[in-house]
């Protein structure tokens, strides 16, 4: 599993994170869901194509129990963008999920839900049923079962419904509240409980490696998105003077006559780098 794919889920692992996502999104905001009622669980299956097996995981998966009796398991997955294939996909992991609780020989089976968290700045207007992507007619619909899933865009929620959120998902959704409301964001004082989760999916969902630099450039850690993002700009003005030094230097070498390739080992820095800054700067 790649580092990407490991920094995404790991917010949403937390116990805590997780409630938080049930108890609004399934519960309109009560307090339904423990977090000591949920235990972590693999939810990995396979698949058949063009002769080869390969293996699908949901984002983050739970068994919500409550005295020994399994009441659901629920899965996660996040999006940036709407992906059309998403019923299938759907459809194949809570399949799966039934197929394994029978071979686990469960006399009764426990529903399967699935939240797609859609962090998307437009709404979803594609592909929520299955009818949406196969052309069945109308005398056939009897006998095909149509199959719909459940997208959450987080992007969209309501005041009252981001209000509902008591864990660091509330500071996340926020953020993406905000920057499609204004395109600009700004920051919560509420504290972050899971520092190095967070920053890890910010810098995943936004594509913005900095928010993950963050814990690396802070000496003392960080409280909340305000100390976030005074972090990140430090790191850019730091980064600017730097990068404006080089450029003086690569200058004044090529005002003595230097070649890219001399200026370049003088520097330490790549001829393509001299190249870019000698013809970004020529009067």
């Amino acid at each position: 599993m790649g580092r990407y794919d490991i920094n995404q889920k790991l917010l949403e692992d937390y116990n805590d994170v997780f409630a938080d996502i049930m108890n609004v999104f399934l519960f309109n905001g009560e307090q339904r869901v423990n977090e000591s009622d949920l235990h972590s669980m693999k939810d990995k299956s396979a698949y058949r194509h063009n002769g080869g097996i390969y293996e699908q995981e949901r984002d983050v998966t739970k068994e919500w129990k409550r005295n020994h009796i399994k009441l659901a398991i629920v899965g996660t997955e996040n999006q940036m963008k709407v992906d059309k294939i998403s019923p299938v996909r759907v459809l194949s992991y809570e399949g799966a999920s039934y197929r394994g609780q029978i071979a686990d020989k469960q006399k009764v089976l426990c529903p399967v839900i699935t939240l797609i968290l859609y962090f998307g700045n437009t709404h979803w207007k594609k592909n929520r049923t299955l009818y949406e992507m196969i052309n069945v007619s109308e005398e056939l619909k009897p006998f095909v079962n149509d199959y719909k899933i459940n997208v959450m865009e987080v992007s969209f929620l309501t005041d009252e419904q981001l209000a509902m959120f008591k864990s660091d998902f509330k500071i996340v959704a926020d953020f993406f509240i905000q920057k499609r409301k204004n395109k600009q964001y700004h920051p919560s004082k509420d504290t972050i409980k899971h520092v190095d989760a967070l920053l890890k999916m910010m810098s995943v969902l936004t594509g913005d490696a900095r928010y993950e630099d963050v814990q690396n450039i802070s000496k003392g850690g960080v409280k909340n998105m305000c100390e976030v993002l005074d972090k990140i700009s430090e790191q850019g003005k730091a980064e600017g003077k730097i990068e404006g030094k080089v450029i003086g230097m690569v200058l004044t070498h090529a005002s003595y006559g230097r070649s890219d390739k001399e200026i370049a080992e003088l520097l330490n820095i790549s001829e393509e780098e001299v190249f870019r800054i000698l013809k970004e700067n020529s009067n």
